[in-house]
């Protein structure tokens, strides 16, 4: 468990590390999941990705000692603090799961993947 002592959530800084570790990686990344591993909507948006023979890569929040201020950061970028999977392409914040499964019901996935030249 975390030694700082501070237990309040306080502010995000979005011009922190962490913040910038977040921007970093989705914009280094054509297709990234911010995940975590015990989750089943996470689960279902990166079934699907296989599915689709997508090439993405998987961020497990819950492995990462930094994960709960990743979280925080991309709550702050999308509004949603809580939720994962958040899903991006080629620096476009795609949605969560709901969201995910609901563009590519319309067709739309797909063609932002193979937009982004990330389906094998």
């Amino acid at each position: 468990m975390g030694s700082s002592g501070s237990s309040e959530s306080g502010p995000v800084d979005m011009e922190g590390p962490e913040a910038q570790l977040v921007k970093d990686m989705i914009h280094d990344k054509t297709v990234i999941v911010f995940s975590k591993t015990f989750c089943p909507y996470c689960r279902k948006v990166k079934n699907l990705l296989d599915e689709l023979n997508a090439k993405y890569e998987v961020v497990e929040l819950d492995r990462r000692k930094d994960g709960k201020k990743l979280q925080a950061v991309l709550g702050k970028m999308t509004g949603a603090t809580s939720v994962v999977p958040r899903v991006f392409i080629m620096g476009e914040f795609i949605g969560g799961c709901d969201e995910t499964l609901a563009l590519h019901e319309k067709g739309g996935l797909i063609l932002k993947l193979q937009d982004a030249n990330a389906i094998e």
